[in-house]
């Protein structure tokens, strides 16, 4: 089994649809990593998702590190990308390279993630010409949500095209669109040469990248308009849990079946 690389990635632009999901711990990185994906994201979106946090913007680094070294162990194929949290690289950019770098060091993860666009085009090329691989992110960006004025689909074409212009230009392998239309995402795919990863962006991008718990269907009620859910495993959860309860209440579990002798 080959490892994905960066090369490999920016090579299949126009020639094979790329996948990307989340991870944030050992056992689903294996699942993940087993059935073929091309990338896994160790998103910030770990503090909404198993935090308990109200949003990204709280995560640390050392929480990114902390959950990204057992992805890094599970993952044989998949390239890993670690997100750089909220407030690690806006102050500079020795602040961003010296975090970026200790973020690969120690998370063994192949390439850092971060936000913003033309803002950001110094910040993305310093990181780069430290050999440190850099996915861009533009559209709805999380941890700019306050200023965003909240979680809503980006639609000012001029500024999103040039966003995407600029983070190419700085030097990033790929770029994440998140919430951004189809027809915009479209034109923004054809004008770059490095591929696009879609997240409420259409099917015109290069690749798709999903939370893995949305997926999944474990985040209840929760359930933005880009979200496929495959699968419903919140209600097959709750439903064993509650077989499990009622079991060992009524003396059930364990049997001679699951006791020594």
């Amino acid at each position: 089994m080959e490892k994905i690389t960066v090369p490999n990635i920016r090579a299949r632009k126009g020639k094979e649809k790329l996948t990307m999901l989340t991870a944030y711990d050992y056992i689903f990185a294996e699942i993940i990593d087993n059935a073929g994906i091309d990338m896994i994201l160790v998103g910030d979106s770990v503090g909404t998702t198993m935090l308990g946090y109200k949003n990204t913007i709280p995560v640390t680094v050392e929480e990114m590190i902390h959950h990204t070294k057992p992805v890094s162990r599970a993952a044989k194929k998949a390239l890993v990308v670690i997100d750089m949290p909220f407030m690690s690289y806006q102050e500079g950019i020795e602040q961003a390279k010296r975090n970026a770098g200790r973020m690969i060091k120690e998370s063994g993860a192949e390439t850092v993630k971060l936000e913003g666009g033309a803002k950001m085009k110094d910040v993305i090329k310093a990181i780069v010409d430290i050999d440190i691989p850099v996915m861009g992110h533009i559209g709805l960006t999380p941890q700019s949500v306050h200023a965003l004025g909240g979680y809503k689909v980006q639609k000012e074409m001029d500024r999103l095209i040039n966003d995407a212009k600029a983070v190419e230009e700085a030097g990033a392998f790929a770029i994440v669109l998140e919430c951004v239309p189809r027809d915009i995402s479209k034109i923004i795919t054809e004008e770059l040469s490095i591929p696009t990863i879609g997240i409420g962006a259409g099917p015109d991008c290069d690749g798709q990248v999903l939370v893995i718990y949305d997926l999944l269907g474990l985040m209840g009620a929760f359930r933005p308009k880009f979200v496929k859910r495959y699968m419903d495993l919140r209600t097959d959860i709750e439903s064993g849990i509650k077989r499990y309860i009622d079991e060992v209440k009524n003396g059930i579990f364990p049997d001679d079946t699951h006791s020594f002798h």
